[in-house]
């Protein structure tokens, strides 16, 4: 700019014109456009749940909400130094760059929508058997156990996808209902809150000595946090998600300009 003559502006003073400018081409974020015609209705079925409705009837009071998922392939990584305690000021935590691969894990959940709360379990890998091991950890404790309904809110994960699965857990558990969001959605799952939780909380820096260890630390950040876990203030309905579908269906460019702004 300054060669050309347009500015005679510093270049830290033309950097923070650009940094402030609200269209910035050289930035991206991938997204996927909801592509299933039944969107709207799988979705719906979800967000009534999170709303305390369900088929528009209001929920009773011994009815349960689980929204459950895995988080895969959690590696633990041994630092080959020890990393160092933050110290005053300004100094953080030093974690060692190189590592050593000390194995991976799944993590299973399932989050109480109406109470508050997860109860989770490692396992080496996901599948059916693990998921199943999940169900009945959940369906076996009470209040669950007697519950009049406990809704079950999953993805289309294989472990648990379509009709089979809904044979295989409904025919198990008298009192289970499986519902399943479409695909993509996975954003209106609310165990996904959690597993950002334990994200930011335990796994970041990863830092452990073998699975075992993670697997440990895993279960006593659950043990803990469920002693001041609440319901997560959810306020996303059926109602916003249909007017959602509409802008985007109004224009296709519309995403894309929400997006850049």
């Amino acid at each position: 700019m300054v060669e050309r003559g347009v500015s005679e502006a510093s270049a830290s003073t033309i950097g923070r014109w650009l940094a402030e400018d609200a269209i910035r081409p050289w930035r991206q974020r991938s997204w996927i456009f909801p592509r299933d015609p039944d969107f709207l209705e799988k979705a719906g079925g979800v967000l009534d749940l999170y709303a305390g409705r369900w088929e528009g009837e209001p929920l009773h009071p011994g009815d349960m909400v689980i929204s459950a998922d895995a988080k895969p392939s959690i590696q633990a990584r041994r630092r080959i130094h020890p990393s160092a305690p933050p110290g005053p000021g300004s100094h953080g935590q030093l974690v060692e760059h190189e590592y050593e691969r000390m194995g991976a894990l799944t993590y299973l959940d399932a989050w109480d929508v109406r109470r508050g709360g997860v109860i989770g379990r490692s396992e080496p890998k996901g599948g059916i058997e693990p998921f199943d091991r999940l169900v009945h950890q959940v369906m076996t404790k009470e209040p669950y156990a007697s519950a009049r309904r406990v809704f079950w809110i999953v993805d289309n994960g294989s472990d648990h996808r379509g009709q089979k699965s809904i044979d295989r857990l409904q025919r198990r558990w008298r009192n289970l209902v499986l519902v399943h969001l479409p695909v993509h959605a996975s954003w209106l799952n609310q165990v996904e809150i959690y597993h950002s939780i334990i994200q930011r909380k335990v796994l970041d820096p990863n830092d452990f000595q073998s699975t075992a260890d993670l697997a440990r630390t895993l279960n006593e950040f659950e043990r803990r946090y469920n002693e001041i876990a609440e319901p997560f203030d959810w306020n996303f309905s059926r109602e916003d998600l249909a007017a959602l579908l509409d802008r985007l269906s109004d224009d296709d460019e519309t995403p894309r300009l929400t997006l850049a702004a």
